[in-house]
């Protein structure tokens, strides 16, 4: 299972690059065959990540210790119930499990989409396919959960092994939120690649009206409740297993997952001014930017080793294919904007500082706020390790988070539209 688990991936890496070339031409020559062909690819790329995912998902169960990821991760007294969750236990299997929600989420777009908004979706299908054209490199070449057990032989060459048993999954893993909470954080993470897959697309397609705010509600709201429940879930978890003393005593990982739902509370919000009154068009389109950008530097954080943190993974080079990944996007977003800024020219101005319009913008800004104590924090901890500085104590650290956020906290529930006053601010007429 582990060759025929390897042989997907690389066949769902080939439908991706396909679907993203095909894309393109498709886009270019409006030839209704290969508009058809690239989503049929797209469609395949998502089959072939399922069929990898259990390919790994029947190593587990079958204790198949032929496999490093199955030895790393897994035993013969470990329960069924965590042997599901061994899945994203570790680096490469956590990819692949982000790849299998992701396509999951690709699927139900180009099935739900196969017949409808014909100008708008092949762009959609190329932005999906890039975005997982770069997780599939990932799982093929990268950070491949199929590598087979091997040692050096006598004659230098690795030999195949297969042990007896493996390492066990880690104890901190070993509880029944923890089957629950990763999968509900992911499912946020990756759900997030919808709306901002319609975003760009309606910003390089100039998609005329507010359609794409339309088709991608009900996807941000999927990823949002996720999102809220993955945090919910994982602070429970911080309380029960870790003992952490408060929420704002997170880790930098739990701090970084927090960032992208707060711009995508600021987006639900902010997409109601662009329907009623057609503005706020920029601050939307880089709100389900700058979310989706969240999502990629938070997954870095974790994977990349740069921060100490219980959920990140050991020291890897994964982290510079991130950065990478970050600038692509960073620069093809900045690039369709300028191209095309004056598509999202305001309809109304904001004429009053006083009213329901001013009071969605100032939410806005106080959705961002809490997030300017993260970089900050975080940087200035990275450059403290590198240069020996000393550190601040846990409390000093916990006093100035407790302090900033807090306030801009307050401030948000003020300006909020469901509280007073202002839910009672009246719509400029």
């Amino acid at each position: 299972m582990d060759v025929f688990g390897s042989f997907a991936l690389i066949l769902a890496f080939i439908c991706a690059v396909y679907a993203f070339g095909g894309g393109i031409a498709a886009i270019i020559t409006r030839h209704p065959l290969l508009v058809k062909s690239t989503r049929q690819a797209g469609i395949a790329t998502c089959c072939l990540i399922f069929i990898a995912t259990f390919s790994l998902e029947y190593l587990f169960f079958s204790d198949n210790f032929s496999a490093a990821y199955v030895v790393a991760h897994s035993n013969r007294a470990l329960a069924t119930f965590y042997k599901v969750a061994a899945l994203w236990a570790g680096q490469e299997g956590s990819l692949l499990f982000w790849s299998f929600l992701l396509a999951i989420y690709v699927f139900s777009v180009l099935i739900a989409y196969r017949n409808k908004n014909g100008e708008l979706m092949p762009y959609v299908g190329v932005i999906l396919a890039g975005v997982q054209i770069f997780f599939l490199t990932l799982n093929n070449f990268v950070a491949s959960p199929f590598k087979a057990l091997a040692v050096p032989g006598a004659n230098g060459a690795m030999d195949l092994v297969a042990r007896a048993d493996g390492n066990g999954l880690t104890p901190l893993l070993q509880y029944p939120e923890m089957v629950i909470h990763p999968p509900n954080l992911y499912s946020g993470y990756t759900g997030f690649t919808i709306p901002f897959a319609f975003a760009l697309a309606a910003l390089l397609a100039r998609y005329p009206g507010e359609k794409w705010i339309h088709l991608t509600r009900k996807w941000t709201m999927i990823a949002w409740c996720f999102q809220t429940a993955g945090i919910l879930l994982g602070a429970h978890w911080a309380y029960a297993v870790l003992g952490w003393g408060g929420y704002w005593g997170w880790d930098p990982v739990e701090n970084a997952s927090l960032l992208p739902w707060l711009t995508g509370t600021a987006f639900l919000h902010s997409v109601m001014m662009q329907e009623k009154r057609g503005m706020m068009k920029v601050w939307n389109v880089w709100l389900v930017f700058s979310t989706f950008i969240l999502c990629i530097l938070g997954t870095f954080l974790t994977r990349s080793g740069v921060v100490s943190s219980v959920h990140a993974f050991a020291q890897s080079s994964i982290g510079s294919w991130f950065v990478g990944f970050l600038v692509v996007i960073f620069t093809v977003c900045l690039v369709a904007y300028l191209k095309n800024r004056d598509y999202l020219k305001s309809e109304n101005q904001l004429d009053a500082i006083v009213s329901r319009e001013s009071s969605f913008l100032f939410n806005n800004l106080i959705c961002w706020f809490p997030a300017l104590p993260f970089f900050p924090a975080r940087f200035s901890r990275f450059c403290r390790k590198r240069s020996r500085a000393p550190k601040l104590t846990w409390a000093r650290r916990s006093s100035i988070r407790s302090t900033s956020r807090s306030a801009c906290f307050c401030f948000f529930l003020l300006v909020s539209g469901h509280f007073s006053p202002g839910g009672r601010l009246p719509w400029r007429v």
